[in-house]
Order: structure tokens, then sequence, then C-alpha cells
């Protein structure tokens, strides 16, 4: 039986958002470069939290950096 991840992200919605990332960055490598370490450092935050292994910390990081990116109220001004 497959995993379901409770996101229901596909995988061709996963790539659409990397292609959006990739194009809106001035450099392709510092945005690769931010969304592993993003990934990196949510794999060591949620390591504690066995409910969230769901979705791959890379798959997050590129879904958490692609929404940033489209609306960026999450973000918030302070």
């Amino acid at each position: 039986m497959l995993k379901r991840s409770k996101f229901e992200t596909t995988q061709s919605q996963v790539m659409h958002r990397a292609e959006d990332l990739i194009s809106a960055a001035s450099n392709r490598y510092r945005i690769t470069v931010q969304v592993a370490n993003r990934a990196k450092r949510r794999r060591y935050e949620d390591f504690d939290n066995p409910d969230d292994t769901m979705m791959k910390p890379v798959l997050r990081a590129i879904i958490e950096m692609s929404d940033e990116l489209t609306q960026p109220e999450i973000i918030g001004e302070v």
C-alpha cells in the first residue's frame, strides 16, 4: 500500500513550483543552495516530530519557498 501525504501535492505540481522558483531567481545556483539549506534545517527541526515525516524536507522547502514567492503576505512585514 502506498503512503499518502496529507498535503496531496503531485509530482507535476512540485516541478512547476520548482521551475517558478528558478525562473524568479537571479541566480540558479543560489536558489538551489537556499532550498537545500532550508530542507536541511527543516529536517533537523522536524526530527522530533514523527507526524511530519510524510513529506520529504526538499519537497517541503520547495513548496514553502514557492508559497513565499507567490504569497508575500505569508512572510509579513515587520
